[in-house]
């Protein structure tokens, strides 16, 4: 008799992933205003200084500190100086009407702010009401960014603010990795789509959509080969095309032992595949392999559990670290807060269990009332998972870790 293999931990199974997944080595170079969602193949460093001058943080008057020191004072307005232009050097007992982001003029050593400062209508005249310190208000050469220095390693996935960081610096372009080639198919003869009228015992193919969404938001090139026939050559033949010119192919149920379960055989045949059993709820079935292309390389392969909130958890704590560190991702683990639980889960389970959950008014979690894994509604419903380990009941008033959608979605 076999003897059963105990089930594989969350970080256990993730740890396994993420040491077999190979970065992909491809490069292109992306005008930086296309790039986002992309994730850099370089470091990138600025060639300049930022600010590239001593510049003003307010509207207000440059002045020398030495001539304000009593508090109140009358000075002559020697100049004006917008954003964009350059001032004279100030002269003692002078001030200068300087604007947001406007350069220093020389001689002068601080800022003081238009509101503590009265316009003399008669004559080019200001009377300052405060002694500043030398220093204030002024914004210092390469205070934000020093030329030389990184501004973003490689490996860091592009978002808005990298994008304005990269343009901040003069950077038109940007080398990003491309982007990962990803196929799904589905097997099952009781699968329809929408819009299909339903035959008996056939169901709306659900993970389908949400598998494509969330791939979409990691940025992968998606090809989708929709429902395969529930045999063993369409599956074979299937796996084949995909594994030609994809990263990864990933399906959703059919990997259990029975008759009409043909991705464990077709994967076996095309390639190898591990079959694991993983101590979470919901989502216990993975299954992790390769499919041989020829010339001997291979395509990874990631077989999901077929109930929708199992397929849709699973994705969020494994396919989507996966795709990331094949994109050259070094930190894909999400960070989660601590908050309070309203509510009481006295059963506990021994596996780690992933609670759908939502934030309330007060700053706590409430729960979903129905945790089953088939239960689709509690995905829209919540905006993240507790991440509750295993033996673990939760009394209300309990602090928790809760893992929120935004850190699991992009």
């Amino acid at each position: 008799m076999t003897e059963k293999k105990p089930m594989l931990s969350a970080n256990e199974a993730l740890a396994t992933l993420l040491a077999a997944a190979r970065p992909i080595s491809d490069v292109e170079t992306l005008p930086t205003i296309d790039a986002n969602g992309r994730v850099l193949a370089a470091a990138q460093s600025s060639q300049l200084n930022v600010p590239p001058m001593d510049n003003t943080q307010m509207d207000g008057y440059a002045v020398r500190a030495v001539d304000c020191a009593s508090g109140s004072v009358t000075l002559k307005v020697s100049q004006r100086i917008p954003a964009g232009q350059i001032g004279q050097a100030l002269q003692p007992g002078t001030v200068a009407r300087i604007f947001t982001g406007a350069m220093i003029p020389e001689g002068a050593d601080a800022v003081v702010m238009q509101e503590q400062c009265e316009a003399i209508p008669s004559g080019d005249m200001v009377r300052v009401n405060h002694a500043p310190q030398p220093g204030e208000w002024i914004r210092r050469t390469g205070e934000d960014i020093e030329a030389g220095s990184v501004i973003l390693p490689a490996g860091t996935r592009l978002r808005g603010q990298e994008l304005g960081l990269a343009a901040s610096v003069g950077l038109a372009s940007l080398p990003v990795i491309r982007k990962p080639r990803v196929a799904v198919f589905f097997t099952g003869d009781e699968l329809a789509m929408p819009g299909e009228p339903l035959k008996p015992g056939a169901i709306y193919n659900s993970n389908r959509f949400t598998l494509r969404g969330l791939l979409e938001n990691l940025g992968c090139d998606i090809t989708d080969y929709g429902i395969v026939p529930d045999s063993l050559e369409a599956t074979r033949q299937t796996l084949r095309t995909a594994a030609a010119d994809h990263d990864l192919i990933i399906t959703s149920g059919g990997v259990s032992v029975g008759e009409e379960d043909h991705i464990k055989p077709a994967v076996e045949a095309e390639g190898r595949l591990n079959m694991w059993q993983i101590a979470i709820k919901p989502g216990k079935p993975l299954a992790f392999g390769e499919v041989n292309r020829i010339g001997g390389s291979t395509a990874f392969f990631l077989g999901l559990p077929g109930n929708p909130v199992s397929s849709f958890v699973t994705f969020l704590l494994f396919v989507r670290p996966f795709i990331l560190r094949l994109q050259g991702v070094t930190n894909v683990s999400p960070r989660a807060v601590p908050l309070r639980a309203d509510f009481s889960w006295p059963k506990a389970d021994r596996r780690n269990e992933f609670l759908r959950a939502r934030m309330n008014a007060n700053g706590g979690l409430d729960l979903f009332p129905n945790q089953s894994s088939a239960v689709l509604t509690s995905t829209v419903w919540g905006d993240g998972l507790i991440d509750n380990p295993p033996g673990q009941t939760i009394a209300s008033g309990d602090t928790v870790q809760f893992i929120p959608f935004s850190e699991l979605l992009y």
